[in-house]
């Protein structure tokens, strides 16, 4: 049940670089849905509700921008209901959930499905539309109703957009609404039949191989794409040769976050060239900005070694030195943020023979603990980023900040604590973590006047 309207956050130590109090251990008051006051040893009283916890850490609310919530059409896989409760146990209080639905988030009925069934939820549910219609990759959805209609951004989600022309217009038709395209970069003609990263450990199992180039290919293609959409309108940019420039740095920081919100993002990157590419496109100043799935970060291929579907996943786990890399780009600032790629299955879906089961993992209540607990040093106030303040700028939403009079959207946690995973509140069990111990949990958010315990 949620507690009272009013409660005292005690002795949390702020996480939140934005915040006069960023690094300080305070108390929070929090009435009626907004900070009241902030300071040290703050008194209370028997009606206000007491929380606290051996090392509390307190930043504003995470944002997932990559999650797969299944309803309408596929209920019993998961609701919106299940999936908000699932990311509210993971420290979420808002998510983006992507349009591959029955049907599709292509019209402006089924995003207002969406929308009045996100109404009341424990987080706040950001819909993304499709680019195309039932995401086929042929004909172009009515972007700009959609648009106005609320859709936070535009994907067709699951399904990498294949043909060159309709990417490339739809950054032409974005631009004058600000809008953002977000592509999964994927050459389906390379991958098709595929099981597994291509590679030695393909082969030892003898499963079909998904080249990383299948990745390296879009991501570059999609970038000379943009340069050329910018480059026409605007004259501001230039890819012609990485010979002729050396792709240098144009400032001591490229990688920095801009506050030019991105044009064209790249979700769930799992290659060491397509952190590059990348890495080169943001150093010459193009509106890009890409994530990475937690889990993509914990794995390399060699654990599909037991045939476990439940690591069967799309783009799938590359190699170490890949994962290496894909660690060096948030450290640096290449990956804007951490996604959790919520892909629920039921168990007719992944009970099968490898080559027959389903793509996808569960993961939304476990970001936080799978990346801490094979975190590669990135120290934490750059982990909080990738799930706060980068999010929020690259979906266009509201910034949230932890001040007095601010509304309190925020996410309580401890870094250090050790748990199992042992259930989970979605309606799919397809995850690699249920019963690992896993390191950093999530003690609660507090969004909308309420405290929102993890269980």
């Amino acid at each position: 049940m949620p507690l009272p309207m009013q409660f005292l956050i005690r002795a949390a130590r702020v996480v939140d670089p934005a915040s006069a109090f960023n690094g300080q251990v305070v108390d929070m008051l929090i009435g009626n849905g907004l900070i009241q006051q902030i300071g040290v040893n703050l008194e209370t009283n028997a009606t206000v509700q007491v929380i606290e916890a051996d090392e509390l850490h307190v930043s504003t609310g995470w944002v997932d921008m990559r999650v797969l919530a299944q309803d309408p059409g596929y209920e019993h896989k998961e609701d919106l209901t299940s999936v908000c409760q699932a990311a509210a146990a993971g420290g979420f209080t808002d998510i983006a959930v992507l349009p591959n639905t029955q049907p599709v988030v292509d019209a402006k009925g089924t995003l207002g499905y969406v929308r009045r069934m996100a109404e009341g939820q424990v987080v706040n549910v950001h819909v993304i539309a499709a680019v195309t219609k039932k995401a086929a990759g042929e004909d172009f959805t009515e972007m700009l109703d959609l648009h106005h209609a609320g859709a936070v951004a535009f994907s067709d989600g699951t399904h990498p957009l294949q043909n060159p022309d309709l990417l490339l217009k739809t950054l032409q038709y974005l631009q004058p609404v600000n809008g953002l395209l977000m592509n999964r970069p994927e050459e389906q003609l390379l991958t098709s039949f595929g099981q597994m990263h291509e590679g030695v450990q393909s082969t030892l199992l003898g499963l079909k191989g998904m080249p990383a180039l299948a990745e390296e290919l879009m991501v570059e293609r999609d970038l000379r794409l943009l340069d050329y959409v910018l480059g026409v309108e605007h004259g501001a940019w230039s890819m012609e040769s990485e010979a002729k420039s050396n792709l240098e740095p144009l400032s001591p920081n490229p990688h920095a976050p801009s506050s030019t919100p991105p044009v064209l993002h790249f979700s769930t990157i799992s290659t060491a060239r397509s952190v590059e590419l990348i890495r080169q496109a943001k150093a010459q100043g193009m509106p890009v900005s890409c994530d990475v799935a937690a889990h993509q970060l914990v794995f390399d291929d060699s654990a599909l070694a037991g045939f476990d579907t439940n690591l069967k996943v799309n783009p799938p786990f590359r190699s170490p030195a890949d994962v290496a890399a894909l660690w060096a780009g948030l450290a640096d600032g290449t990956i804007d943020a951490i996604v959790s790629d919520h892909s629920p299955q039921d168990a007719e879906s992944k009970n099968l023979e490898f080559d027959q089961a389903e793509f996808g993992v569960i993961g939304l209540e476990t970001v936080f603990a799978a990346v801490m607990t094979h975190n590669q040093d990135l120290p934490l106030t750059q982990v909080i980023e990738k799930l706060t303040s980068r999010p929020r700028q690259i979906l266009r939403l509201l910034p949230v900040h932890i001040a007095e009079g601010q509304p309190a959207n925020l996410t309580l946690f401890d870094p250090t604590a050790t748990w199992t995973y042992e259930h989970t509140l979605s309606k799919s069990k397809n995850s690699p973590f249920l019963g690992q111990r896993l390191t950093g949990r999530v003690i609660g958010t507090v969004h909308h006047g309420h405290f929102n315990k993890s269980v």
